[in-house]
């Protein structure tokens, strides 16, 4: 009888851990989305290399796909300019090191010095790189008005 106890207390604790793993696991990809919200909103180069991946593809909804050095050059020059940007609808599914984000996305922007509006559906993959999330991909669709 205490054998069979023990099992049960050890099993409980172990799914408690188990539990709380993954919400801190949720809560740092939480962080990491943060994290890319900000350094696009800054512009800031080292901030946008710090949240991506070596290996990024970002693919706007327009169909143009950027590799880690264009998306960071797109974004420093002013070419691109986020102006404010809000999120909603998040969901997170972590498997492993990855985690796949979508969430809803919109933001006013400046884009070629035209001021704009973009609503899109964002599918993004995060890869857990020595200790740190970045971003590995991204997948972004307009959302039809």
């Amino acid at each position: 009888m205490k054998s069979l106890f023990a099992f049960l207390v050890l099993s409980i604790l172990s799914f408690d851990a188990s539990a709380q793993v993954k919400n801190n696991q949720q809560e740092s990809i939480e962080r990491a989305v943060v994290q890319l919200k900000d350094a696009l909103l800054s512009g800031n180069a080292d901030q946008l290399k710090a949240i991506s991946s070596s290996h990024l593809s970002y693919g706007h909804s327009n169909g143009l796909i950027e590799d880690q050095k264009a998306f960071v050059e797109t974004l420093i020059s002013g070419k691109s300019v986020f102006l404010s940007i809000d999120l909603s609808d998040q969901t997170i599914d972590l498997v492993d090191n990855t985690a796949i984000v979508r969430h809803s996305l919109y933001a006013k922007t400046k884009n070629d010095g035209v001021l704009g509006e973009v609503r899109l559906k964002v599918l993004m993959i995060f890869q857990k790189e020595k200790g740190s999330w970045k971003l590995l991909a991204r997948q972004a669709v307009k959302i039809p008005v």
